[in-house]
């Protein structure tokens, strides 16, 4: 008997009536021979609403004492959906994370699950039982709840199908599917039918929304296949078409991928640009300035150290817009060790990106992308490749001009 994993977003349990259809569609599921286990994330708008009350009784929460709190979101999910298939004749029964257990590390609200204790969950599926198992969060070594951060439940989900050798992991969204970039920015943007594992995880670390790219780290490290599809359909649709719908990331790319140069184009609003200036040029001072920063728990995406003038160099990196103050306070603390340099930072800027497996095989793609920026005025602050993408930091006014451009130029509106 396949066991296949289900993840249902926020939108998806956002009333009684949606979680009342996923019942249905994973009853659909069960009903048609296959083990079950389901991952939802807490009800849409809940776990803002949960920080915020947070913030209201401390400005700074403790990481530990927030993720106490925002873990109960989940809690409440999986319960009403076990209720729900419970309404409809079937045999259901619900877990926070600690009771699987997901074992995690204590990076309180950006933990990263260590194992997985499937014991409990095979028990049940084998007794024709349908699981459904909080996302979002774990257990760390110590007892403590210790949440996976924003988009945790995909990681959840995709965690739990490695842990359990899942035939596949169906992530059940309120868009109907991977498109070449997000479709609120270019109404011309495109369904993949299939997008390659590689290019998943850049465009997911790069700022595409619909998958939390641990998540496809996941995926990959185990090859559990993994599709993405809409929860807004018709639960009672044909499982077959279902089964066929939406995007799968695959992990052999497909002969005509040769002729996709670009895939897709990812961006992130929400970047922040620090630059360090006037630092001595010696060995080590990189580690100087990032050390403290990486054991502040902040993650550093994009870097630049410029050339040395008279002894001296410019270091600069981006942050996530949301860690921009703090990192910013943490270097000024450190400044007098990093030989009187000045510290400054522009909160305003955003990342774009051109992702596809075709750019191993094709030359030109970064003078194209740096052409149509040219074309449309737009300055570029700092560049970054690897093998399958090129990303640019802009000015954040910018941002939505550039990949609807971009988008235009590389013709990713054709099929």
């Amino acid at each position: 008997m396949a066991l296949i994993v289900h993840k249902y977003g926020g939108t998806s349990m956002g009333s009684t009536e949606r979680i009342k259809n996923v019942a249905k569609r994973v009853a659909k599921w069960h009903d048609a021979g296959y083990q079950i286990v389901v991952v939802p994330s807490a009800m849409s708008g809940e776990t803002n609403r949960l920080i915020a009350l947070a913030t209201e009784i401390m400005p700074q929460p403790d990481p530990r004492e927030l993720d106490m709190i925002a873990s109960t979101g989940e809690q409440v999910s999986v319960g009403l959906l076990a209720m729900a298939l419970l309404a409809l004749g079937k045999q259901a029964v619900s877990y926070t994370g600690w009771q699987v257990a997901i074992k995690t590390d204590s990076a309180f609200t950006k933990a990263r699950i260590q194992s997985i204790d499937d014991e409990k969950v095979r028990r049940d599926l084998d007794a024709g039982k349908i699981v459904i198992v909080a996302g979002f969060q774990g257990v760390d070594p110590n007892g403590n709840i210790a949440t996976l951060g924003r988009g945790g439940s995909d990681t959840s989900a995709v965690a739990m199908a490695a842990a359990l050798k899942a035939s596949e992991c169906l992530i059940f969204t309120d868009v109907d599917g991977v498109y070449t970039t997000d479709p609120r920015v270019v109404s011309d943007a495109r369904r993949m039918k299939t997008v390659t594992f590689e290019e998943m995880l850049e465009l997911a670390s790069l700022g595409s929304k619909v998958l939390q790219s641990r998540s496809v780290e996941f995926a990959g490290n185990y090859h559990v296949p993994t599709r993405v599809l809409s929860s807004l359909t018709d639960p009672m649709l044909d499982l077959e078409t279902e089964a066929n719908s939406g995007t799968l990331i695959s992990f052999e790319e497909d002969t005509n991928m040769e002729h996709a140069v670009i895939s897709g184009i990812a961006f992130t609003r929400n970047e922040a640009k620090i630059t360090v200036l006037g630092v001595p040029d010696k060995p080590g001072i990189a580690y100087q300035i990032l050390g403290p920063i990486s054991a502040a728990n902040i993650e550093v995406d994009m870097i630049i150290q410029n050339q040395s003038v008279e002894g001296k160099t410019d270091f600069t990196f981006t942050v996530s817009r949301g860690d921009y103050v703090k990192a910013m306070d943490v270097l000024t603390q450190h400044k007098d060790e990093l030989g009187g340099a000045s510290v400054h930072g522009d909160a305003k800027v955003s990342k774009v990106s051109v992702v596809g497996v075709g750019m191993r095989s094709h030359v030109g793609v970064a003078s194209q992308m740096f052409r149509t920026l040219s074309q449309e005025s737009i300055n570029i602050q700092m560049i970054s490749t690897s093998e399958i993408k090129i990303s640019v930091l802009i000015d954040e006014k910018y941002m939505e001009l550039a990949v609807r451009a971009l988008h235009k130029t590389f013709e990713l509106d054709s099929e």
